[in-house]
């Protein structure tokens, strides 16, 4: 696996908002944390969770300057921007570790506070 061109691959999917390409880069048995959340397990539910989260916002778009390998583990820092339905915008720091099987991921967890997302605006 080429890093960056993976890295890049992973965050186009999310940016379009794929939920099903998004699954494509997990294992079967994966697990997912999206901030304080609960963890969610397997690849279809990850998929239908994700698919919901994107359903819920208007647009996404992440700038990921950063990505280190370490053994199995993945890491990435950046900043993420959420466009919401009223086509108002949040824009967070994030980090992401992802624990991987291969080049699929088997643990992603998400790093961000996005307690603003859907706050009254």
């Amino acid at each position: 696996m080429i890093l960056r061109d993976w890295v890049n691959s992973l965050f186009a999917a999310i940016d379009r908002q794929d939920a099903a390409a998004f699954a494509a880069f997990l294992a079967e048995d994966a697990r997912f944390a999206f901030g304080n959340l609960p963890a969610v397990a397997g690849r279809d539910a990850i998929r239908e969770f994700v698919a919901g989260f994107f359903a819920s916002i208007r647009a996404v778009s992440h700038s990921v300057p950063d990505a280190w390998q370490s053994g199995d583990a993945l890491t990435c820092r950046g900043e993420v921007t959420y466009t919401r339905h009223d086509g108002s915008t949040l824009t967070v720091p994030f980090a992401n570790v992802l624990l991987m099987a291969g080049d699929r991921v088997r643990d992603y967890r998400i790093y961000a506070d996005t307690s603003a997302l859907y706050a009254a605006q």
